[in-house]
């Protein structure tokens, strides 16, 4: 008996032993019922046994063992694919779901070679139903991982929408009290609760920003007249407040008027200030050179400190990385999106961003387009 044949007569026996396995799976299968726990077991099967009996070129065999097999026409999503959104949902994890496939591979084969130990083409029946099974789990990563993305922007985007109104009676409130005039310890309290405010706001900025550009929707760029070093010397002056132990130098070279959006331009600068006092050594000043002048605006900041490990600097704009350097440094008002969101902000300009790193010091490079007019 061909293997395919095989699957479809011994469908109960395998698909039980799928069951057996999947309510081994805790805590997301403790509740769940016979039918959830075979899900689309039955369907998957007939499917690879469907494929064992089509005629595929070597191409064809190499692209599905590579989980690259063509769509079907007219089937929005495939058996595999169904069952990943439904264990997604279930709260099963990556491992879990991978491991459903593992076991379904083991048992087949087993069942299978026990039966028939002697088969003329078991080693090519093998490497086919080996295929169909990459086939299927690839298809299920695939759309597992797309749920789990989904539920988790989608919790991003609630949890920042719904902070916006007790964050903002917390700002309203502190800055109430520090108008009263009620004596030093409530102004301190309230000076406090201001510099806190902010920085919640701040972070919810982030989650908001992080989370329009996992949803595919960008970061809103509204680009106005201006100048640039002045808007870089606004954002120097409130660090330079707010840190007065620490230096902050500008210079600038150049004309550096152009159309930018003035609020993300500040946001830039902020969040590579924010990363270079966190970095940089106290006694070394932060510095920021603007070159305007002919087709772009280019800015460095430069701070001095311990360098940027290469592996950490090739992925140091990538989301909701904190790289080594946050195990010494105080990472607590930090969600690792900074420098994602500023370089988000950068290619929203039309420009780019990149980091350099050495034992000397750590330079960000921005480059903007530069342009007069609209």
């Amino acid at each position: 008996m061909r293997l395919s044949a095989f699957i479809l007569h011994n469908t109960e026996a395998i698909v039980q032993k799928w069951e057996d396995f999947a309510r081994l799976q805790l805590p997301a299968a403790a509740d769940m019922d016979t039918l959830s726990l075979r899900d689309h077991a039955e369907a998957i099967l007939q499917a690879i046994a469907k494929d064992l009996e089509t005629f595929q070129s070597r191409a064809a065999q190499l692209a599905k063992s590579l989980g690259q097999a063509p769509a079907m026409l007219g089937a929005p999503e495939t058996a595999a694919q169904t069952h990943a959104v439904l264990r997604a949902k279930s709260g099963f994890d990556i491992n879990q779901l991978a491991a459903e496939y593992r076991a379904l591979r083991a048992s087949v084969l087993r069942l299978w070679t026990d039966a028939h130990p002697d088969a003329p083409d078991l080693l090519d029946q093998l490497m086919r139903f080996n295929e169909a099974i990459d086939q299927a789990l690839a298809e299920s990563i695939g759309f597992f991982h797309t749920q789990v993305e989904q539920a988790r922007n989608l919790l991003v985007g609630v949890l920042g929408h719904d902070l916006r109104s007790p964050l903002h009676s917390i700002q309203m409130t502190a800055e109430y009290l520090r108008q009263l005039n009620a004596g030093n310890d409530v102004s301190e309290a309230a000076a406090r609760l201001i510099r806190g405010g902010a920085r919640m706001q701040a972070l919810q900025d982030d989650l908001r920003d992080y989370n329009r550009t996992k949803f595919g929707m960008g970061i809103n760029i509204r680009p106005t007249a201006l100048n640039a070093a002045q808007t870089v010397a606004d954002e120097l002056d409130l660090y330079r407040a707010g840190y007065p132990t620490r230096k902050f130098e500008l210079e600038v070279a150049g004309d550096t008027r152009g159309m930018w959006d003035a609020m993300r331009l500040r946001q830039v600068v902020s969040n590579l200030i924010e990363n270079a006092i966190k970095y940089g050594r106290e006694d070394a000043p932060v510095r920021v050179r603007l070159t305007g002048g002919g087709s772009q605006l280019v800015l460095e900041l430069t701070n001095e400190g311990e360098p940027i490990e290469p592996a950490e600097l090739r992925a140091i704009f990538d989301p909701l990385r904190r790289g080594m350097r946050n195990e010494r440094a105080d990472s607590v008002n930090s969600l690792g999106l900074g420098l994602y969101i500023a370089r988000q902000i950068v290619e929203g300009h039309g420009g780019d961003i990149s980091a350099r790193s050495d034992h000397s010091q750590t330079v960000f490079t921005i480059r903007l387009p530069q342009r007069l007019n609209a």
